[in-house]
């Protein structure tokens, strides 16, 4: 049967990854996206069959609601991502990120279903010890955790949701995000060949974007089995501390020099383990890993241009 997608956002990191594998599905796509980046990485799916693309903003109610009327699948990917980004302009930030999730919640109708990503920033502080499961206790200390959260929530309440938990992506996009952990400590290796870190033992997931793409399209096939619930997404392989990270990048790219510091903290407090068992019985799982993406990471970055306001 062929769907239409309706995806707000899909002009960014991961929407840009995840249009094209939707369309290869032989999907209807609609993005709507107000490019505020300045973004072209949706160039490639505008000759393939099915992609309609519309500038505009996810808060524009009447926008939302017109392209709702012919969508059987909605994907919420508008979003300010992170806490710093958050904690710069909350006030767009919550209406961005749940404000107009409710809006959508509201408008859409009980067949439409909703794959929702979230962040598993969520489970908030933990003692790097324990294995977050679907059923840990939520306790987000920033904003945009906050805010994930409660989108999470009424989404959840609604019925036919699936909600994604997903853990640090990385990899290459077409918008490429280098403030992505696994990103940053490649990028900073490709071209400085050094990097000051702190919290060296605080631990955290990680997940491919190719695989959380894959994982979309994994829940729209078993929305009858996977809708009412969240799933953690991630690999349980790429469980590790930032300096184990660290390691893995210097493994790879010799010249790379690791140096540790007592000061600086992470916004998030993340340090946890994170079991994705929940999603491997629903019949899905991560598979591509660190090492394969510290590789690609390496051939995308030199390609990309030195920053103008670099002298070297």
């Amino acid at each position: 049967m062929s769907l239409s997608v309706l995806i707000t956002g899909g002009a960014g990191y991961l929407g840009s990854i995840l249009c094209g594998r939707l369309l290869a599905e032989g999907w209807r796509v609609t993005v709507i996206d107000d490019l505020r980046y300045g973004q072209t990485s949706l160039f490639g799916c505008c000759g393939l069959p099915g992609f309609h693309f519309e500038r505009g903003d996810a808060r524009d109610e009447a926008l939302i609601a017109r392209h709702l009327a012919s969508a059987d699948v909605i994907v919420p990917l508008a979003c300010i991502v992170g806490a710093p980004a958050c904690d710069r302009d909350p006030v767009a930030a919550t209406a961005i990120n749940l404000e107009a999730i409710r809006m959508l919640d509201r408008l859409r109708s009980p067949r439409q279903l909703v794959v929702f990503p979230t962040t598993n920033s969520g489970y908030g502080t933990q003692d790097g010890t324990v294995h977050c499961t679907e059923q840990t206790p939520l306790a987000p200390i920033s904003l945009y955790g906050r805010d994930k959260v409660a989108a999470e929530a009424g989404l959840l309440d609604s019925g036919n949701a699936v909600t994604l938990r997903l853990a640090t992506v990385f990899g290459m996009s077409p918008r490429m995000r280098i403030d992505l952990m696994v990103n940053h400590f490649v990028y900073a290796a490709v071209t400085d060949g050094y990097l000051v870190l702190f919290e060296e033992g605080h631990k955290r997931n990680f997940v491919h974007i190719r695989d959380v793409a894959d994982c979309f399209v994994h829940a729209i096939h078993n929305a009858e089995e996977m809708a009412g619930r969240p799933f953690n997404v991630g690999a349980d392989a790429e469980n590790m501390s930032k300096g184990h990270l660290a390691a893995r990048i210097a493994a790879a790219l010799p010249h790379f020099h690791v140096t540790t510091s007592g000061t600086g903290t992470d916004p998030d407090k993340r340090n946890y383990i994170v079991s994705n068992q929940r999603l491997r019985e629903a019949g899905f799982e991560a598979l591509r890993t660190i090492d394969q993406g510290i590789q690609e990471l390496v051939v995308g970055y030199a390609m990309m241009p030195r920053s103008p306001m670099r002298n070297i």
